[in-house]
């Protein structure tokens, strides 16, 4: 094994390393594993996007901004039925679809998932497309075309919420595993 394959969590089974595999019934298979850290940080990444905006729409709708550092950043409440900056309102039906074909897409690709930094990265996706896919179904104005509520505002940027830094920060995630070449399924490819 090298050191990258050391690092970055390549399976590290009896059959990964060509021995006989172990009759040990007791223990989780690895992949099971990773698929139990995919599904808790989408759980987690959720349910802070949902606490998150139950908290926005209660507390700050129809209220002054709160400025949290200066004009720099602050919290205001926004209903977002594009996408980022506003872009694509009319197109919210389009939005909706998309996010369900990501979830289908990883809950797809969890099956061959034995690398736990890809189960990080692909439970942020999944979580945060949840959260944003929740508002698209139940906020108004009606089923599939709801607004997402957004309220992170930096100073000279778009307004965003939990669920768009999760989806970002797993995108980011799996850019970098891409670059160092660390497959979902836990193997490292040279090139």
């Amino acid at each position: 094994m090298t050191e990258a394959e050391r690092i970055i969590g390549t399976p590290d089974t009896p059959e990964a390393a060509g021995a006989e595999p172990e009759q040990d019934q007791t223990a989780l298979p690895r992949g099971r594993r990773r698929i139990a850290v995919l599904f808790t940080v989408a759980a987690f990444a959720y349910a802070l996007d949902l606490v998150s905006k139950m908290i926005v729409v209660a507390k700050l709708e129809h209220h002054e901004p709160i400025e949290i550092v200066g004009d720099w950043l602050r919290f205001e409440a926004i209903r977002n039925a594009g996408a980022a900056f506003g872009f694509g309102e009319a197109f919210t039906v389009i939005f909706t679809v998309i996010a369900a074909a990501v979830i289908v897409v990883i809950a797809r690709l969890a099956r061959k998932l034995y690398s736990l930094p890809w189960a990080i990265a692909l439970g942020l996706l999944l979580g945060g497309a949840f959260g944003n896919l929740t508002d698209r179904i139940f906020r108004s104005p009606g089923v599939f075309e709801g607004a997402v509520v957004d309220f992170i505002a930096p100073k000279h940027f778009a307004v965003f919420n939990l669920a768009d830094s999760a989806i970002v920060c797993g995108g980011i995630l799996i850019v970098l595993l891409s670059f160092k070449g660390l497959d979902p399924d836990g193997t490292v490819h040279k090139e």
